[in-house]
């Protein structure tokens, strides 16, 4: 029989906040896959510490690439698809001698997350389990909550050119904006020009034991992996 592909949903960082199903399949895991930089132990990993049987084995997907080649390049793409075919092969090949496979997921599976690109291509039966989401962990880290009544809430990443920022920055009332890194000067340009610095938060490691929320006006230009800005919406209240 075939074995099952199972793209697990950490949630936004802390192991406590991940689902009971998400905990029995890491713990139970005779292979677990996950995605990271070269000669870094990556994100995934690093969130279940203590939680994969030493016995495991264990599939690190290296990038080839993460921002030495701008995205607009062709080779961009051309690098990455090669790289999630080549890891496509790998997991069906494990699935084809009756292995099932645990791949972790930070966030859920299914928002922007690498996972997506080896599921639309993988051959093996694939069961996807939820997460939290990084941006729920990040607007209930601020105490805030992120939307009121009839408010419209925008999810907007920050490699979108700058104009297009403050367009959609302009036109919501609620706001998350994820993928910051390197793009945050152009957000933080992006975010003034629409009129809205004052009502704009970073927030670095939600849920994490290192959480930092931070006003925009005050944050440095250098974020941590784990960035949300967020703008809270205040509409119609009872």
């Amino acid at each position: 029989m075939s074995g099952v592909i199972h793209g697990v949903g950490l949630g936004p960082g802390a192991q406590d906040l991940m689902s009971v199903r998400a905990d029995r399949l890491i713990r139970g895991a005779r292979h677990v896959a996950y995605f990271r930089k070269a000669g870094r132990p990556g994100q995934a990993r690093r969130i279940v510490d203590g939680m994969i049987d030493p016995q495991a084995v264990e599939i690190p997907m290296e990038y080839p690439v993460t921002t030495e080649i701008p995205l607009s390049d062709p080779r961009y793409n051309e690098a990455l698809s090669a790289f999630y075919a080549d890891c496509t092969d790998r997991l069906d090949d494990l699935a084809a001698q009756g292995h099932d496979v645990v791949i972790l997921c930070e966030g859920d599976p299914f928002f922007y997350g690498s996972f997506m690109h080896l599921h639309s291509r993988l051959k093996a039966p694939v069961r996807v389990v939820p997460g939290i989401t990084g941006m729920s962990g990040a607007w209930t880290a601020s105490g805030t909550p992120i939307t009121w009544g009839d408010d419209v809430l925008t999810v907007l990443t920050a490699t979108l050119p700058e104009e297009e920022l403050t367009r959609r920055i302009r036109d919501t009332d609620a706001l998350v904006v994820m993928k910051i890194g390197r793009n945050l000067a152009k957000l933080r340009r992006a975010v003034d020009a629409a009129g809205r610095q004052g009502d704009a938060h970073l927030v670095e490691y939600a849920t994490m034991a290192d959480q930092r929320i931070t006003p925009l006006t005050q944050a440095e230009d250098v974020t941590a992996y784990f960035s949300i800005l967020l703008i809270h919406g205040k509409g119609r209240r009872p």
